[in-house]
C-alpha cells in the first residue's frame, strides 16, 4: 500500500493533483525507506492521523507543530497530544497552564488532545514523522511542502479560520496565510526553553472563540 492511500479520502480529494507531483514521491520514497531501516514515530499507520478527525470543511482552528514527539510510546499522530497513560511532555504541561490560566480550565493528568480534533482542530505537525530519540531528523526531507500545501490550500479555500503558530518554525509559516480572511495567533513556543518568553500569558484559546463566536462559528470545547 503506498503511503497516499493512509491519508483520508476527503483529504486526498482536497489536495487532488499534489498527490501526483514529484515532491509527493520525494516523501512516498523517503517514508518507505526510513520505516524499514530505522524505528519511526509515530507507526506508519498514524503518520495522518490529524487529518482523520477533521475533513477540510471543518477544520476551525490549525495548531501547527514542529515534529513529533521522538521519545517511545509518545507520538499518535496529533501534535502536542499522547495517548492516555503516556507521561505529560513538558510543552503539554505548559499548554496547559496556559488553558488553566487563559479559560480557568483545571490542567488534565492525560495528554490526549483527540476531543479537539473531533471538534475541528486540526492539529499537525509540520514534519510527520521522526526517528527514536533524534529530534527533528526528518526536517527537510519533503514533509513541509505537504504541509506548507495544506495550509495554503485551506488558507485559500476556506475562511474565517484560526491559525496557532507557536514558536519561530511555525511563525514562519504566517505568510502561507490569508490575514485577511483568518486570524493567525502567533507567540513563543510552549516548550519550556521559551513560555516565559510569550507564550504564557498570549490567551490563545479564548482569542481563537471570540473569533469564531464572532463570526456565528460554535466555539471550541478546550475541555478533555
Amino acid at each position: 500500500m503506498h503511503l497516499r492511500d493512509h491519508i483520508p479520502e476527503p483529504w486526498r480529494v482536497f489536495l487532488g493533483e499534489k498527490l501526483i507531483t514529484l515532491y509527493w514521491q520525494i516523501i512516498e520514497d523517503f517514508t518507505r525507506e526510513v520505516y524499514a531501516s530505522q524505528i519511526v514515530f509515530p507507526p506508519y499507520e498514524k503518520v495522518f492521523e490529524a487529518l482523520k478527525w477533521c475533513n477540510p470543511e471543518s477544520v476551525k482552528v490549525v495548531i501547527l507543530g514542529q515534529d513529533p514527539y521522538h521519545g517511545t510510546g509518545q507520538a499518535n499522530g496529533l501534535c502536542f497530544s499522547v495517548h492516555r497513560g503516556i507521561a505529560l511532555p513538558p510543552s503539554l504541561q505548559n499548554i496547559y497552564k496556559e488553558m488553566h490560566t487563559d479559560l480557568g480550565i483545571p490542567p488534565e493528568k492525560h495528554g490526549d488532545l483527540t476531543p479537539w480534533a473531533w471538534q475541528g482542530v486540526l492539529l499537525i505537525n509540520a514534519v510527520l514523522t521522526v526517528e527514536k530519540d533524534k529530534a527533528a531528523s526528518h526536517k527537510g526531507q519533503g514533509w513541509e511542502w505537504f504541509t506548507d500545501t495544506i495550509i495554503q490550500m485551506l488558507s485559500k479555500e476556506s475562511e474565517n479560520q484560526v491559525f496557532i503558530l507557536w514558536g519561530n518554525q511555525a511563525r514562519s509559516k504566517k505568510a502561507l496565510i490569508d490575514s485577511r480572511k483568518h486570524l493567525i495567533i502567533e507567540s513563543a513556543h510552549p516548550s519550556p526553553l521559551s513560555a516565559y518568553n510569550g507564550f504564557f500569558g498570549s490567551k490563545p484559546f479564548s482569542q481563537a472563540n471570540e473569533w469564531l463566536t464572532t463570526r456565528g462559528i460554535a466555539p471550541i470545547d478546550w475541555h478533555l
